[in-house]
């Protein structure tokens, strides 16, 4: 793992596990990111275009979050990854394969939120017992949104 000397007030053992964690973290979203790209390219039925366009919506917003952990890992002085090798050596959730029903893949995207949740969680514990304010403020903010988000796609299938 590639470090640069970087002085903003952490030191360099936490900004290196810190940074281990969110690269972990990054490898999920890009593989969530890419199965929100299938959902949208493959879905059918009766709910077609109001699917594929939140689907849409769905992976312009966790391109912004690839974009967001990765630049959170460079402020730390760390390389993040960055191949399609490195996101599936490191990730944890399940890629979404053969998709086409709309309530199969809002039961997937449940899935990958509640795998991406626990992970955010454990990062913001990490980041807030290490006085991390940055790490923490932008991991609390993105469970907000995926709860939100869990909430409303829990309310569809209902």
């Amino acid at each position: 793992m590639k470090t640069l000397e970087i002085n903003i007030g952490l030191n360099q053992d936490y900004r290196i596990s810190v940074s281990e964690k969110l690269n972990d973290l990054l490898a999920d979203f890009q593989i969530y990111y890419m199965n929100l790209r299938g959902l949208h390219w493959n879905i059918k039925g009766k709910n077609f275009f109001q699917l594929h366009a939140k689907f849409e919506e769905l992976y312009t917003n966790s391109s912004d979050t690839v974009d967001e952990i990765a630049e959170r890992i460079l402020t730390l002085g760390i390389e993040p990854l960055h191949t399609f090798q490195d996101y599936l050596e490191n990730k944890s959730i399940r890629v979404i394969k053969k998709t086409s029903s709309g309530d199969d893949a809002i039961r997937s995207i449940l899935e990958n939120l509640s795998e991406l949740l626990i992970q955010e969680r454990a990062i913001l514990e990490f980041a807030a017992t290490n006085n991390d304010e940055s790490t923490s403020g932008f991991m609390s903010d993105v469970i907000s949104e995926q709860e939100k988000l869990i909430w409303m796609l829990t309310s569809y299938l209902s």
